[in-house]
């Protein structure tokens, strides 16, 4: 039995493309259930993020045959019709471990070594093992992959530095204002990724932060933590004229601020310049919108400049955690592999895309 992972990131495909093949919460049962059904796997779980979809399962077939058939069940699922390359990939293991262990460790993350990731890893994990689709081989390497996480947060300094996208964001908001000291900022979307964002802005002097939601209830919980204020979701455009910043973090899946509406609303603002950040997948603000005059627009890739700024900063850090993981991949699949079957090299799918 194998262990595989396929799948989409920042690193191989832009917003545009993840977007496409996002999964809501309300359908990863289904969707699981049907890779089930079809007798590809035996054990499954499904990650969705912003910033990646990718499957990890066990499974008997033979790795080229897996990889190929698990990149059809994603484009088949989500109804894709184009041509798809490079944009796909895929690795056996024990890269495919390997992996595992750099997402959870934030190794493979847009932000260097930031801390979200791993909540929605073990999010995904649970969820697939309370629906029945994990078993021993699926069990034991999360397990693992949350302890080398754990390890390599606590004893390397991966973390130092903004680590979340929220973060990101606000350091590029930051530097297009030259500080955000008096600023004010609305945050659309009430889950963690805003509350990360919101914490961010008022580290950095934001005078105010306004938070709306659909659910009133959570726009108002968390603006009570923030000594925020929260806005009805109805009436948030009566706030869009005195605005500096809107980060939207929504799972809407439609845009919730399109052009012909942020067109209308930016009129009584004559000259002031508005920056409008998405780091929602599917996206919240229609591109379309930077075209207007004063108006700036920055999507989660746009965040990948930042990021790699970081990364040049922690690369020393780097190869301790590569030789750890490695050191902690391989003894897991002896465990699981006690007769001596693991492939020495694994089977990389995507071209030119190596696994460290």
């Amino acid at each position: 039995m194998s262990i595989v992972v396929v799948g989409i990131s920042h690193h191989s495909s832009s917003v545009a493309f993840r977007e496409r093949f996002s999964f809501a919460e309300s359908e990863i049962d289904e969707a699981l259930r049907q890779l089930t059904d079809s007798g590809l796997v035996q054990e499954s779980v499904l990650l969705s993020t912003c910033n990646r979809v990718e499957l990890y399962v066990s499974t008997d077939l033979p790795a080229t045959e897996a990889l190929h058939a698990l990149k059809q069940f994603l484009i088949e699922n989500r109804k894709y019709t184009e041509s798809v390359d490079d944009e796909i990939y895929g690795f056996t293991d024990p890269l495919s471990v390997q992996h595992l262990f750099r997402v959870a460790s934030g190794l493979d993350s847009l932000v260097l070594g930031e801390t979200e990731i791993l909540g929605q890893l073990k999010k995904a994990y649970h969820t697939a093992k309370e629906m029945g689709f994990t078993g021993r081989q699926l069990n034991k390497i999360f397990q693992k992959a949350f302890y080398v996480s754990k390890h390599i947060r606590s004893n390397t300094g991966i973390q130092r530095g903004s680590t979340s996208v929220g973060s990101v964001a606000v350091e590029l908001a930051d530097k297009i204002f030259d500080g955000l000291k008096g600023r004010r900022v609305m945050v659309i979307g009430a889950g963690d990724t805003s509350e990360k964002t919101a914490r961010s802005l008022l580290s950095r002097g934001a005078s105010e932060v306004a938070v709306t939601n659909r659910s009133h209830d959570r726009a108002k919980e968390l603006a009570d933590h923030l000594n925020g204020r929260a806005v009805v979701f109805q009436e948030w455009e009566k706030e869009f004229e005195d605005l500096d910043i809107v980060i939207s973090s929504t799972s809407a899946p439609t845009y919730v601020l399109d052009r012909a509406r942020v067109e209308r609303l930016v009129r009584p603002r004559k000259a002031r310049p508005l920056l409008l950040i998405d780091i929602a997948v599917p996206r919240d603000i229609d591109p379309e919108i930077n075209e207007l005059e004063n108006v700036y627009v920055y999507n989660i890739d746009h965040l990948q400049s930042i990021a790699q700024d970081h990364l040049s900063q922690r690369q020393k850090e780097i190869s301790s955690c590569e030789s750890f993981i490695k050191s902690k991949s391989t003894e897991i699949l002896k465990s699981l592999n006690p007769v001596g079957n693991t492939n020495d090299g694994g089977t990389v799918f995507e071209r030119d895309r190596k696994e460290a």
